[in-house]
């Protein structure tokens, strides 16, 4: 069974870089045809989408968070992981990492990690 976890600092000070990383257990980052993702979801929002890497090792961001966020990983660990630089009190979220592939079309989401909360504050 595959199992997603996060981990990274829970407090980062403004203007800093939040780094976090998602290490996979009981299947491969490099599995064909499956996006390893990043989500936020700040206190009384919803969630939002930061990012991805493929399989293959391809990116795509946000485009709200572009500037700003990198997503790579470590096949040799089976990680990826999350940079959000000059983060500010805005960035104030529980942090997700999740996988999802496409079936006949349909995005679907098959692993999640627990969530992670990151405070940004001094």
């Amino acid at each position: 069974q595959v199992q997603l976890q996060e981990s990274g600092p829970g407090l980062v000070k403004p203007s800093q870089t939040l780094s976090l990383t998602c290490t996979v257990s009981g299947g491969s980052i490099t599995t064909t045809s499956y996006y390893w993702i990043w989500l936020r979801q700040p206190p009384g929002k919803g969630l939002e989408w930061i990012g991805y890497i493929a399989y293959s090792g391809n990116t795509n961001y946000s485009p709200s968070l572009k500037s700003r966020t990198s997503i790579s990983r470590d096949t040799s660990k089976n990680q990826f992981t999350l940079q959000l630089s000059s983060v500010t009190p805005e960035d104030t979220a529980g942090y997700y990492c999740a996988s999802y592939v496409y079936r006949d079309n349909v995005r679907e989401y098959d692993y999640w990690g627990q969530g992670t909360q990151v405070t940004v504050s001094s």
